[in-house]
C-alpha cells in the first residue's frame, strides 16, 4: 500500500494541493480557486469545495493508498491551534468599512477540514514555514540545522530554522520577516503598517520603486510604456538583462533592503544560510549579489563572510505542495 501526504497551499488567487510520498514525489495534484471567496465570505462553501476536490483526487489515485496525513500552509496559519487569524494576503485591511468583528475573525482549518477526513492528523503552518520546511525535507537545505529562508512573492514570507527545528513563538506566529520596519513611517503596506520590508521588496514592492525611480530618473526606458497593473517582476527582470537603467536601479535598492534586514536578523539566529525562493528570486544574480554586497557591508564583523546567500533548491519544483507534505511526513 502506497503511503501518501497531502499537501495543501492556500494562496490569495489559488489553493493548490497535491498528494506527495516521503521521497518528495507528487503522484497527483489538483487546485481550487481561492479568490471565489474573497475575505472568505462563504468560508463554510470554501471548505466543501476543498473537502471534495482532495477527496475526488485520492480517488483518482490509481494504487491503494494510505493517508498518512494532510498538511497546509496559510497565510497567518497557527502551528499550535490550527487556525488562520486574519490572514494580511487574504484579507487585505483597509482601516475603514471592516468592523471590528470582520477584522478579528479567525478561521478553524484543521477542525473543519477534519470533518471531510476523520482519523486522519492534519498540521497547519504559515506558508512561508511550509517552504521552509519543504526546503528542509527535499531541498537544498537538507542536512542543516540552523538557517532561514526568505520567500519573495506578491508578499515577503519568511520561516527561520534554529538547531533543526522550526521557531514558531510563543503563540505560533514568529517569523514575519516581511513585516519587519525598515523605513520608519515608509511605503504603505498592505497589514496597515507603514515602512514593512514587504512593501519594498516583494514582487509588488520593486514594481513601487521602479515607478519611483521613473518619476525621479531622466533616463529613457520602454519600463515608461507600462502601465503599473501590467508590469510585473518578470518584465523588470528581462529589462535589467538589456542594460535598462531603472530596471538596475530597482534591483539594486530591493537587494539593498535585503541585504540590511538580513544582517540585522543574521545577529540574533546566526545562520549558516539564507534561502531564497519566489518569483523576484528567479533574477538571479541581478538580485542576489546586491543582497549580499549589502549584507557583508551591514552586518557585525563577528559574522562577516559566513552567511551563504542561496536560491531555493525547490525553485523549480511546487514548493507549495511540497512544503505542506513535508510539515506531515516532518512529524511521522
Amino acid at each position: 500500500m502506497k503511503k501518501l501526504a497531502f499537501g495543501i497551499d492556500i494562496g490569495g488567487i489559488n489553493t493548490a494541493f497535491g498528494l506527495v510520498d516521503l521521497e518528495g514525489n507528487i503522484a497527483a495534484e489538483s487546485k481550487i480557486s481561492t479568490k471565489a471567496y474573497p475575505k472568505f465570505s462563504d468560508y463554510p462553501k470554501y471548505v466543501e469545495a476543498l473537502g471534495v476536490a482532495m477527496q475526488s483526487l485520492l480517488k483518482e489515485v490509481k494504487d491503494e493508498v494510505e493517508l498518512v496525513g494532510i498538511g497546509i500552509g496559510a497565510p497567518n496559519a497557527n502551528y499550535y491551534c490550527g487556525i488562520i487569524d486574519r490572514p494580511v494576503n487574504l484579507w487585505k485591511y483597509t482601516g475603514e468599512e471592516e468592523s471590528q468583528d470582520e477584522l478579528n475573525r479567525v478561521f478553524d482549518l484543521v477542525k473543519d477540514l477534519g470533518e471531510y477526513f476523520p482519523n486522519v492528523p492534519i498540521y497547519i503552518t504559515n506558508d512561508a514555514n511550509a517552504a521552509t520546511i519543504g526546503e528542509m525535507v527535499y531541498g537544498a537545505a537538507k542536512g542543516m540545522k540552523d538557517f532561514f529562508m526568505i520567500t519573495l512573492g506578491t508578499g515577503v514570507g519568511s520561516g527561520f530554522v534554529s538547531n533543526g527545528e522550526m521557531i514558531y513563538g510563543h503563540d505560533g506566529f514568529a517569523g514575519e520577516f516581511g513585516h519587519v520596519t525598515v523605513e520608519r513611517n515608509g511605503r504603505m503596506c498592505g497589514c496597515g503598517k507603514k515602512g514593512c520590508l514587504e512593501a519594498y521588496a516583494s514582487a509588488i514592492g520593486i514594481k513601487r520603486t521602479a515607478f519611483e525611480l521613473m518619476a525621479s530618473m531622466p533616463d529613457a526606458s520602454p519600463l515608461r510604456d507600462i502601465s503599473y497593473n501590467e508590469l510585473d517582476s518578470a518584465m523588470l527582470s528581462e529589462a535589467a538583462d538589456k542594460g535598462d537603467p531603472i530596471a538596475l536601479e530597482a534591483f539594486r535598492l530591493t537587494g539593498q533592503r535585503l541585504g540590511y534586514a538580513i544582517a540585522d536578523a543574521a545577529v540574533i539566529t546566526s545562520p549558516e544560510a539564507v534561502f531564497i525562493f519566489g518569483g523576484l528570486a528567479k533574477a538571479g544574480e541581478k538580485l542576489f549579489k546586491h543582497i549580499r554586497y549589502y549584507m557583508e557591508e551591514a552586518i557585525l564583523v563577528t559574522y562577516k563572510n559566513k552567511i551563504k546567500i542561496l536560491p531555493s533548491g525547490l525553485q523549480d519544483k511546487n514548493v507549495a505542495i511540497l512544503g505542506g507534505a513535508a510539515l506531515v511526513w516532518q512529524k511521522i
